[in-house]
């Protein structure tokens, strides 16, 4: 019998885990992917908006020559703390069902292959991300293998045509890194003006390549269908076509709640974040908690960074361990 299941080994379970540890509690970690997956899913030359203080988790520096750190760097990071802290990683096996038992809960699993596995333990703790989880458009051709929700590198889109639908970091992080392989790059965004959330250091730049005419920026644009060989955009009141090798969507990302559903969890009817006592983060299911994105509003994933949400397992650890404080005076 296990005492604290964490669902999700990205910087917010990992945090949650070290603190949990640390209180004596040995969670378990259940990892549908690798450790930090949404890290590693990232572009890969990112370059973080926060501070590597930030991203610190269980008192560990973050030492890095950048003001920025890299996503390389946080990889590395994550990495030696999980292996410092000797944590209890089951990585690529799946948590699929939550279940209510008499002393807790079971945590039914499956790994890569399929194979099945089941948990009992006393406390949960879900920390599962959103970057697995891209908005989709809804549009035709979303489905063909020129698009994608996901930017990696530029190398595969030299001197080809590339669309990049969306207007904050993402799409402007890939418009300037394509452009440095030779690419032809139009950016379709439903604002009338560039996002005030991209990065101030980038902004500039990315400006002044739109003002040469290096990157060509259609505000108050939308896609409306993917060819094979072209891309339909509403631009304004007028219907383009333009012909296209690449489309990427880089719309974002939303957590995935149906553990979470599915056990009867109640969220807030306007935002639909998780219905949870925000000194606890334990939901409306006494002994189940949620930390990180998960913990969001469906509509905005960005509300909750690794900044806010690295700190969830604090607050977490302090109700569990005076819940089985409570629990041994009481048997006393």
């Amino acid at each position: 019998m296990e005492q604290v299941i964490v669902i999700g080994a990205g910087p917010c379970g990992l945090s949650a885990a070290v603190a949990l540890q640390r209180a004596g509690l040995s969670p378990l970690l259940i990892e549908k992917s690798c450790i930090v997956n949404a890290i590693y899913l990232y572009p890969t030359y990112l370059q973080f908006f926060s501070t590597p203080e930030l991203l610190e988790i269980g008192g560990y520096s973050f030492t890095t020559p950048h003001d920025k750190p890299y996503r390389q760097e946080a990889l590395v990071y994550y990495r030696e703390v999980a292996r410092r802290e000797q944590l209890r990683i089951r990585s690529y096996e799946e948590a699929v069902q939550i279940e209510q038992t008499d002393t807790g809960f079971r945590v039914h699993t499956s790994d890569q292959f399929g194979n099945r596995a089941t948990y009992e333990t006393h406390k949960v703790v879900v920390a599962t991300g959103y970057f697995d989880h891209p908005n989709m458009l809804g549009i035709p051709g979303e489905e063909l293998p020129k698009t994608t929700h996901y930017y990696k590198e530029a190398h595969p889109y030299a001197g080809a045509k590339v669309a990049i639908i969306g207007g904050n970091n993402s799409a402007v992080d890939a418009a300037m890194d394509l452009l440095r392989v030779g690419a032809e790059v139009t950016v379709v965004y439903r604002g009338k003006d560039f996002s005030a959330n991209i990065k101030p250091w980038v902004r500039p730049l990315f400006e002044s390549m739109v003002k040469k005419g290096r990157i060509l920026m259609w505000f108050d644009s939308q896609v409306e269908r993917i060819d094979e060989h072209a891309v339909h955009v509403r631009k304004g009141n007028e219907h383009v076509t333009m012909e296209n090798d690449f489309v990427l969507a880089l719309t974002g990302f939303r957590p995935d709640r149906q553990l979470l559903t599915d056990i009867g969890v109640q969220f807030h009817e306007e935002t639909n974040a998780p219905l949870v006592n925000p000194d606890t983060m334990e939901t409306n299911i006494p002994g189940l908690y949620v930390a990180g994105v998960v913990a969001s509003s469906k509509y905005d994933a960005n509300e909750i960074f690794i900044e806010t949400g690295r700190l969830h397992g604090l607050s977490i650890t302090k109700h569990i361990v005076s819940d089985s404080i409570s629990d041994q005076n009481h048997q006393s």
